[in-house]
């Protein structure tokens, strides 16, 4: 029975130190491709500030009635972006982004408003469309490097719909990125742009009244805003991309202590069964010794017996 439970435990052990190697791998690739996530994530910043302040200039200088930045008077329709991964084994990153989707779902249907729902990647994906939800679009394949145009595709999609009315409110669900170790979901409105956005722009852009526009300030801001639109969401992409990164590296960090604890604690059991077979077959040895021991000393006795008998019978 030890000697089983011994060989049951070393193949334990083997799987365990093989999903380990793989965890370790995972972890450092991680680790690797966070630093270049980060870069693209700051690389990105100044583009989406300084496109916000020539916005919020032209506003301020009285082009605004583009649709996408009037508010809607009545909202019947909120589509909302889920951005999650296309991969799993990263933690509680892809459940956080779903939750909060959901709750924005669930928040528009107490409300009496209709939803649609557009997810980027696969794990959300497959979770919505296995309980049913309203699933308008679906984006994958792009998730760790997501791309420029990824961003300008899926903008484009909720943009035509926003401008036919079809859509009246467009929210983004992401993980922001913070740094490496922190990192929190937020939902945030894409389109209509929230005016507050524009008026802290034009506050801090300067005088805008001064500059002359050609062509007008209204075929501008009419040029600019979809691609503000697109900025904007590729920010959410390249944040949520080094968010999953980070999630992953921490997630595989804590599979790979968890493995070595597990193979400790099963070494520990291997060498008690190990103990526990020698022990039981240095007893059955001394057992058997004992057994012959025994049996030798009464073959002598019966030996010794038989023949002091034999030699009474001759001398009578």
């Amino acid at each position: 029975m030890a000697g089983g439970q011994e060989r049951v435990l070393r193949r334990r052990i083997r799987s365990v130190q093989s999903t380990k190697k793989i965890t370790r791998a995972m972890e450092l690739i991680a680790a690797s491709r966070i630093v270049k996530a980060q870069h693209r994530v700051a690389a990105a910043r100044p583009y989406a500030e300084r496109i916000t302040e020539v916005i919020g200039s032209l506003a301020r200088g009285g082009a605004a009635s583009s649709p996408l930045l009037v508010q809607r008077e009545s909202v019947s329709k909120v589509a909302i972006v889920a951005i999650t991964a296309d991969r799993g084994l990263a933690g509680a990153y892809n459940s956080t982004v779903i939750r909060a989707a959901e709750r924005a779902v669930r928040a528009a249907q107490a409300e009496g408003k209709s939803y649609a729902l557009i997810c980027v990647g696969r794990k959300g994906q497959s979770y919505f469309r296995f309980r049913g939800f309203n699933i308008e679009a679906s984006f994958t394949g792009f998730s760790e490097q997501p791309g420029y145009e990824d961003a300008r595709t899926v903008a484009s999609f909720v943009r035509e719909r926003f401008e036919s009315g079809e859509y009246d409110v467009v929210d983004v669900a992401y993980t922001q990125f913070l740094s490496a170790g922190t990192q929190r979901v937020v939902t945030r409105r894409l389109m209509p742009i929230d005016p507050a956005i524009i008026e802290a722009a034009s506050a801090g852009a300067g005088s805008a009244t001064q500059h002359e526009f050609e062509p007008d300030a209204e075929a501008i801001l009419t040029s600019l805003l979809p691609r503000y639109a697109e900025s904007r969401l590729f920010a959410a992409f390249l944040d949520a991309s080094a968010s999953e990164l980070a999630a992953r590296q921490r997630a595989m960090k804590s599979a790979t202590d968890n493995a070595d604890e597990l193979i400790t604690r099963l070494t520990r059991q291997m060498n008690r069964a190990r103990q526990d077979s020698i022990t039981t077959e240095i007893m059955e040895i001394v057992g058997g010794a004992e057994a012959l021991r025994q049996s030798g000393a009464d073959e002598s006795d019966y030996l010794a017996d038989h023949v002091i008998g034999q030699e009474l019978f001759i001398e009578r």
